[in-house]
């Protein structure tokens, strides 16, 4: 008699069922901040046209399932669709009805509630997980120690696990150590360790860590029987609260460094790379050290971008000229966290002597003094006056008569003249030749810039000869 009434329950159910298109759940319906809820929708009909979900609640689909079943409900068979969509609720809402087409008809499903609580830490579960910070007081960039500790007890069991880290947004992370595990008190107990550093001032939270823990449970189906099942719980640790404060006297780079600065040559020839390496070491805001970059005239100089590994902070630079130079200085400030105050370090000035480079030299003016002689008598001016004429008179005429022979064989001498073609695949020439049209015409610079980038780093692009070939014709180079 029992198994009649649950049959007929079943099958009172199913005739239910029968009269509803589309009947929408959330499971569970109320879920723990960070845990993933499902949402599902069961379609009754022949022909469906699937709904295309992206978002529920303001959160993205994490997921997607679906199935189908065939069911005989009062004599007739009804096929139904199931499709389930995984989401992550970041706080409590009401799912809209979801339109679908079902035999040509539009059908709405039934709106939907789902509760999200606040995490909250179970210091008593089987699973424990702790955050504990070096200190909660520093300055911007500072770095600092989160330890994660998780206590499991040793009677508990897991078929599977799956840690989410937490959101270190505002902070960088420069590094995270293996995890250990050792035995105490009846718990596993598991450490790792994240080495952060903020990167702005204020009142900073770094949101809890969570642990899925994935169990068996035994359930039973709407026969009666016993099946077993895999069930997930979160577990999730404390959140931690840090004050910020501003680095004091204005600085910007908070730690203890050292500074050097190699190149790879002291002499050169014109137009010749220097590579140069800036490396600084130390703890601290490496994150925030500005291009080493500098300016010196006459010089051009490149910069490849910042590379940090660790706590060592490298830049590489090219100079090129083709005279004698001096590379500055590099120098960095930042506030010394052990003597408290600002503190600045810097290298040694790098000489550079290019051979064969021009020298200047002051331009000389010699005046011609004049020189007085006695008064010639005046038959000899005249003379002298007469000669003047002739001389002028016979050198017009040639000057005419070489003229006339210039624009009559000019033509064939032009075409028996030799005319030198630069070479467009020596890119060290052509940029020596169009550098001192870079800043007043773009399309030189532009070439400049590929010529350069090709010449003095990694990076190799093939320059436009067309436009080239304009440009040297423009600017009548050869």
């Amino acid at each position: 008699m029992k198994n009649l009434g649950k049959i007929i329950i079943i099958f009172s159910l199913l005739a239910t069922a029968g009269y509803a298109k589309v009947v929408a759940k959330v499971y569970p319906k109320s879920v723990v901040s960070g845990e993933v809820a499902t949402y599902t929708l069961t379609i009754t009909g022949g022909e469906v046209n699937k709904p295309l979900i992206s978002t529920i609640c303001g959160s993205n689909v994490l997921g997607t399932s679906s199935q189908t079943s065939i069911e005989m409900i009062n004599n007739d068979y009804k096929k139904s669709y199931v499709l389930s969509y995984q989401f992550m609720p970041q706080k409590s809402c009401v799912i809209s009805p979801v339109s679908v087409e079902v035999d040509g008809k539009t059908e709405q499903s039934n709106s939907v509630k789902v509760t999200v609580k606040p995490a909250v830490q179970d210091k008593n579960a089987d699973f424990v997980l702790n955050l504990i910070p070096s200190k909660t007081e520093l300055f911007v960039g500072e770095p600092f120690t989160l330890n994660l500790v998780l206590k499991q007890k040793e009677d508990a069991e897991a078929v599977d696990s799956k840690f989410i880290a937490p959101d270190f947004k505002g902070f960088w992370i420069k590094g995270e150590s293996q995890a250990t595990r050792t035995q105490k008190d009846g718990y596993v107990i598991t450490k790792a360790s994240y080495r952060l550093a903020p990167q702005r001032e204020g009142n900073l939270t770094i949101k809890p860590a969570q642990l899925k823990i994935a169990t068996r449970i035994s359930s039973r189906d709407v026969w009666g029987g016993f099946m077993p099942q895999i069930k997930w719980k979160s577990y999730f640790s404390n959140p931690v609260e840090l004050h910020v404060k501003p680095l004091p006297n204005n600085a910007k780079i908070v730690g203890n460094f050292t500074i050097e600065a190699t190149a790879d040559k002291l002499e050169i020839n014109p137009n010749e790379a220097v590579n140069v390496t800036v490396k600084v070491t130390g703890e601290g805001n490496l994150e925030d050290i500005k291009s080493f970059k500098p300016y010196i005239p006459g010089v051009n100089v490149f910069d490849e971008k910042i590379n940090i590994k660790g706590n060592t902070l490298t830049q590489k630079l090219a100079f090129v000229s083709d005279k004698d130079f001096t590379i500055s200085p590099f120098s960095l400030a930042f506030y010394n966290l052990k003597t408290k105050r600002v503190e600045k370090i810097s290298t040694q000035p790098i000489h550079i002597k290019v051979n064969g480079a021009v020298k200047k030299t002051a331009l000389k003016i010699q005046r011609e003094e004049s020189v007085q002689t006695p008064e010639q008598p005046l038959h000899v001016k005249n003379r002298a006056k007469v000669y003047d004429k002739l001389s002028i008179g016979i050198a017009f005429v040639a000057g005419v008569i070489i003229g006339i022979l210039i624009m009559i064989f000019a033509k064939p001498v032009k075409f028996l003249k030799k005319e030198r073609v630069l070479n467009l695949n020596d890119e060290k020439l052509l940029l020596i030749k169009l550098l001192p049209y870079k800043d007043k015409d773009k399309e030189v610079k532009k070439v400049v810039d590929i010529l350069e980038a090709n010449l003095y780093s990694s990076k190799k692009e093939k320059i436009d000869k067309k436009l080239v070939k304009e440009l040297l014709t423009k600017y009548d180079i050869s």
